[in-house]
């Protein structure tokens, strides 16, 4: 049939169906009943008939379905500057190229790339996401993200060091008035699809009392999340050791600001001691393979994280340093990376499939309410046709479908997306943004943001 973007019920046909539900992780040939945007049923092969022939259905039977991809660190205020900052490590990045060009956004510009990274992450399956923000104008990043149909937590970049571009920073009153004045104006909102995180921007850029403030503001707001980032490159961390006396991750200790409301983006380089304090204080682990690598960071060591119960999940991190906003990129780098060091069984399809979707509904707390389809939990849902990739599986067993999508599939495979049991991507096709307007006016705000940039 052809499907609308808004149907209170109906029934999508599937190739196969990988829920993520431990109690029912596989259901090959399964349907999926979708009602007032929830998922009413998972349907086995079995039981289809039972169902009432006029039932308005869905033919997806070339596709897998999987749950939305949830990133759980991203920075769509960047999207306008891929490939502006290529080959340089993170410090000079940030310092040369990023900050001057975050400075010089205005309100077009700044809508501008968020929708630009809307376009994208819809188009790749991404259904939720943490977004760090930036410093001024983070109103429109929340209009924009209520507008897509998808679900995020989004903050206010919060900065009150910054000597090299001072011009992005604020003092640290006004930047806790900002985010609070945000938090009460969009925590919740859009159905609940909205929620605000405190987003100070790390140890560098925050004096303590910033850093302290911004994690005790979370307790005027239920369900909200501590967003940083933490020992990401080397040169970050000599110039933390220089200034705290200790490694980011016992610094946030010491200030009390971890906990299991806290995420810290990288963790790439940590002393025994801090993986002992991540896993003592429940603080999530933000992995960005593709940033790292591209930066020379290096490489966080997952199993390692893993191995104590610390929580870790996936970002692409901004389009600055990954140049890309798909978890495919992200899910496949993640599993291969780690395997020269752990050996070819480390880091298998199906776990790196879980830190793509449930594992980052837990770590953003929304995993009652999605990253697995199951009866309840609401209906985002990816349906990818592997006939268009290199070596299709049909049919496959759990395991060969979750390797062809982590190690074979890429955007294009994506056929149609559901948020919130409404259609936004069919066919490949955004519905919520034209792309041809998003990417005309993304050229046009790009020159002007240059141009106040001086970059």
């Amino acid at each position: 049939m052809h499907y609308t973007p808004r149907m209170p019920e109906f029934l999508v046909q599937t190739e196969a169906i990988l829920t993520m539900d431990p109690a029912r992780p596989f259901v090959p040939g399964g349907m999926l009943l979708v009602e007032d945007g929830n998922i009413k049923k998972v349907v086995e092969p079995t039981a289809v008939e039972a169902f009432d022939p006029d039932y308005p259905r869905v033919d997806l039977s070339s596709c897998v379905a999987i749950p939305g991809f949830v990133q759980t660190h991203l920075h769509t205020c960047q999207t306008l500057f891929r490939g502006l900052a290529d080959d340089r490590d993170l410090l000079h990045w940030l310092r040369e190229k990023i900050f001057p060009l975050e400075a010089a956004h205005d309100s077009r510009s700044l809508r501008a790339s968020s929708r630009l990274a809307l376009w994208e992450l819809s188009r790749s399956g991404t259904t939720t996401f943490m977004d760090m923000g930036t410093v001024r104008h983070t109103d429109v990043l929340a209009r924009e993200i209520d507008a897509s149909g998808l679900r995020a937590f989004f903050g206010k970049a919060l900065m009150d060091i910054n000597p090299g571009c001072p011009e992005l920073s604020e003092p640290a009153d006004a930047a806790m008035r900002g985010a609070m004045e945000l938090a009460q104006a969009y925590h919740g909102t859009a159905g609940g699809r909205l929620r605000f995180a405190f987003t100070p921007r790390f140890v560098l850029s925050c004096t303590d009392r910033l850093l302290r403030e911004s994690f005790e503001a979370m307790a005027d707001f239920g369900h909200s999340r501590w967003h940083s980032h933490a020992s990401e490159s080397p040169g970050e961390m000599q110039e933390v050791r220089s200034r705290c006396g200790c490694g980011n991750v016992e610094h946030l200790d010491r200030l009390g600001t971890l906990s299991p409301e806290s995420c810290l983006a990288h963790c790439v380089h940590l002393e025994p001691s801090e993986i002992n304090i991540l896993a003592r204080t429940g603080t999530h682990v933000l992995h960005c393979p593709s940033s790292n690598l591209k930066l020379a960071s290096g490489i966080a060591d997952v199993p390692a994280l893993v191995g104590r119960g610390i929580s870790v999940s996936l970002g692409c991190d901004g389009a600055a340093c990954s140049n890309a906003l798909d978890m495919f990129t992200e899910m496949r780098l993640a599993a291969l990376i780690q395997k020269p060091r752990h050996g070819p069984e480390a880091m298998p399809a199906r776990q790196v499939l879980e830190m793509a979707t449930l594992g980052g509904a837990r770590a953003l707390g929304w995993e009652d309410e999605i990253g697995s389809l199951e009866r309840g939990k609401a209906a985002d849902v990816v349906f990818v046709d592997l006939n268009r990739a290199w070596n299709p599986v049909s049919p496959g067993t759990e395991a060969e479908y979750a390797g062809a999508i982590v190690y074979s599939a890429r955007p294009e495979n994506v056929k149609a997306v559901l948020a919130s049991g409404e259609w936004v991507v069919r066919e490949g096709r955004v519905l919520r943004l034209d792309e041809l307007e998003v990417r005309t006016r993304a050229r046009e705000e790009l020159v002007s943001l240059r141009r106040r940039a001086g970059v």
